[in-house]
């Protein structure tokens, strides 16, 4: 039997796209004894260890280590000048006024926190009944079946305006 090369292509994609996953993880140690993971690297005066983390398929059939420690790998870093380097911070556009776990139970609740964002609105309380702009700020109203409103204001930015 005769198979399109496309067949043939898509079925050979499928099976080497199953190959497991492998990622180089970085163990650090600080000064007081407290061990971090991270993918980009180790703070100053860290203890470094390079571990290779294996994430074998579901159901292969064996167990797996998980990480190995490559005894080769293992430096001390110096720490470097008094400069504060920052990696992967996240902005919000409203200053970051609200920490990610606030933000998480805020949505949950369906609690509206000066600070937060349209979408994080959004996401607690769904699309708003309607929507109005004047003089660079928006207001959301949403029309509970009760009959009562509840109305969330926001600055030029996009963020929650506090109470005033």
């Amino acid at each position: 039997m005769h198979y399109p090369l496309s067949a043939t292509l898509f079925a050979f994609a499928i099976l080497t796209s199953q190959a497991p996953a492998a990622a180089t993880v970085f163990r650090c140690t600080d000064e007081a004894g407290r061990i971090t993971y991270a993918q980009q690297g180790c703070p100053g005066g860290s203890d470094i260890q390079k571990q290779q983390a294996y994430n074998p398929s579901p159901g292969s059939g064996k167990a797996v280590k998980m990480a190995t420690t490559n005894p080769r790998s293992t430096r001390k870093t110096t720490p470097s000048s008094d400069q504060l380097t920052i990696v992967a911070e996240r902005h919000d556009g409203c200053g970051n006024r609200i920490s990610g776990g606030e933000r998480r139970e805020a949505i949950i609740k369906q609690r509206i926190l000066s600070g937060m964002t349209r979408s994080d609105v959004e996401s607690a309380l769904g699309r708003p009944s309607s929507v109005v702009s004047t003089n660079g700020r928006t207001r959301y109203r949403y029309e509970k079946s009760e009959g009562r409103a509840r109305t969330v204001t926001f600055d030029e930015k996009g963020c929650v305006t506090g109470k005033r």
